[in-house]
């Protein structure tokens, strides 16, 4: 009778070590699974943000792609980008804001 009785208690050991060790890797799988859900997460709402900035992006070309017919655009571009003028138009420039801002940056490599 002795020995049924150690026979019962070794299996029934064993059955809860088996046990413990099952929910210990349920636990490990539901830890990981939550950070790989709050990592998703995560890179979920910086795709979000920057779909959004890509929607203004996109919303501001089309205005400009709206607007470029228009002779005021074309004035815009011709006056920044190309340096054209007006006929007759004087254009003055500032010796002093000219110096300090762009003949600065070539003084710096002098000194």
């Amino acid at each position: 009778m002795a020995s049924k009785k150690k026979k019962k208690r070794k299996r029934f050991s064993l059955m809860h070590l088996i046990l413990a060790f099952f929910i210990v890797y349920i636990m490990i799988i539901l830890v990981d699974q939550r950070r790989l859900m709050r990592d998703l997460h995560t890179r979920k709402t910086e795709l979000e943000a920057e779909i959004h900035e890509l929607e203004r992006e996109i919303h501001q070309l089309d205005t400009e792609i709206e607007n470029s017919d228009s002779l005021e655009f074309v004035e815009k571009i011709a006056r920044e980008e190309l340096g054209m003028v007006k006929p007759r138009e004087r254009i003055y420039v500032d010796k002093n804001k000219l110096k300090s801002s762009f003949f600065n940056v070539f003084n710096r490599g002098i000194d």
